[in-house]
């Protein structure tokens, strides 16, 4: 039988936790659309968030990024994944937990940190002493992240199929979130 989302799922975490990968395998194994919440900003904005910070400075982006969050509860449920620091805010936690269930992809520092080493893709590791930033901010966002509906551990062992059938035994959990089509059709 078929499985239904009731609810879109957020992904949150720290950058290399996976919320991209696995949060595409999750939509994919319940045949849900799959919608990152930076690239839906950047695709508004016509612009990288590089860009954005820049110019308009991080307040002005947060802001945006709360309006495309609160945007993209509001429409179909799907899976989608959030930037690292999206889940800081007060108003994206109480939204995601008023019109979605939030998914934390808890990846030890050592985890981490062996994934994004070696990219350069990630803006806010660009500084003299990389492990030491990534700590500081895994440090500081951990409290945030633990605040989320449901956490999946991850270890280096576990593929993203892994994870990714992991985070849906835990979406079973919540009747209303994910739940049989028939019970949809019938209740």
């Amino acid at each position: 039988m078929a499985l239904s989302l009731r609810k879109t799922v957020v992904m949150v975490g720290m950058m290399g936790a996976g919320k991209t990968a696995i949060g595409r395998a999750v939509a994919e194994e319940l045949d849900v659309p799959f919608l990152d919440s930076d690239e839906e900003i950047v695709r508004a904005a016509q612009m990288e968030i590089s860009e954005i910070f820049e110019r308009d400075g991080e307040g002005f982006f947060r802001d945006r990024e709360t309006e495309v969050i609160t945007r993209l509860l509001e429409e179909a449920p799907c899976i989608l994944s959030t930037g690292g620091g999206a889940f800081l805010s007060p108003r994206n936690r109480d939204v995601i937990s008023e019109k979605g269930v939030s998914v934390w992809l808890n990846a030890d520092l050592e985890l981490l940190w062996s994934r994004v080493r070696h990219k350069d893709t990630r803006p806010l590791l660009r500084t003299a002493d990389p492990k030491a930033t990534l700590t500081e901010l895994w440090q500081a966002r951990v409290p945030h992240y633990q605040q989320a509906d449901l956490a999946v551990e991850s270890h280096e062992n576990y593929s993203i199929s892994d994870m990714a059938e992991r985070v849906i035994l835990n979406l079973k959990k919540r009747s209303d979130v994910l739940g049989h089509k028939q019970e949809n059709e019938n209740g």
